[in-house]
């Protein structure tokens, strides 16, 4: 998977049960730092995207999604709101309307173009700035700065043989699938991905994802 991996019903019931997540408490250290340290930095471009997202559309300007975390926990994954509130409602008429929609969210779980994300939420998407609430999902111990990115109970089902992989780590803001492709590429290229980092995980492995993260956001390439 690019530089890093070389060629080569609800399941939640099936999770193991570990003690700790992957890297343990050397991770969770640097988690903390970073992530308070990121709150206090960028807390007047929080206010600004908080505006913009209140501003541009009607209902609130957090949204918190349902997701799977480390041992099958669910959690409450924190973003910027990025879409109408009608969401749900707009992403079914869609898929029952339009056969080749329905494929593509069946195959990625994204629509390339969907129809329920605003404009400021189209911006926020693109720069990948919907996602700088997770910060406080880090302090809360839900998820890490480097991990796979957190799925639904829905998307879990398909890491199928993976999911143990998955369900060993704490989800992260970004991870080696974030930064080698993303929305480029397929799910199951997602699925190695994470299955890889789960295994091989080492600070060097979460050192280089986060380095190679910052040109990546910059350039706002591939992002959902």
């Amino acid at each position: 998977m690019g530089s890093f991996v070389h060629s080569g019903s609800n399941l939640k019931a099936a999770a193991i049960s570990l003690p700790h997540p992957v890297g343990m408490t050397s991770k969770r250290v640097v988690d903390v730092v970073i992530a308070a340290s990121a709150i206090l930095f960028l807390a007047p471009l929080f206010v600004v995207c908080f505006l913009l997202t209140v501003l541009s559309s009607p209902g609130p300007a957090l949204f918190r999604h349902k997701r799977v975390g480390f041992n099958g926990r669910d959690f409450g994954c924190f973003k910027f709101r990025t879409m109408v509130t009608d969401a749900e409602e707009r992403l079914s008429h869609v898929l029952e309307s339009n056969p080749a929609a329905a494929a593509e969210w069946a195959a990625t779980r994204k629509l390339r173009n969907d129809p329920r994300v605003t404009l400021i939420g189209a911006i926020l998407r693109k720069s990948s700035l919907d996602e700088l609430p997770q910060l406080f999902n880090v302090i809360k111990g839900d998820m890490s700065i480097v991990g796979p990115r957190p799925v639904t109970e829905d998307e879990l089902a398909m890491y199928a043989s993976s999911q143990g992989a998955y369900l060993s780590c704490r989800p992260g803001i970004t991870g080696l699938w974030q930064v080698s492709g993303r929305s480029s590429t397929t799910y199951s290229k997602r699925v190695a991905c994470d299955t890889f980092y789960a295994r091989n995980w080492s600070m060097a492995l979460d050192a280089k994802i986060f380095i190679v993260t910052i040109p990546a956001l910059l350039l706002s390439e591939n992002a959902c």
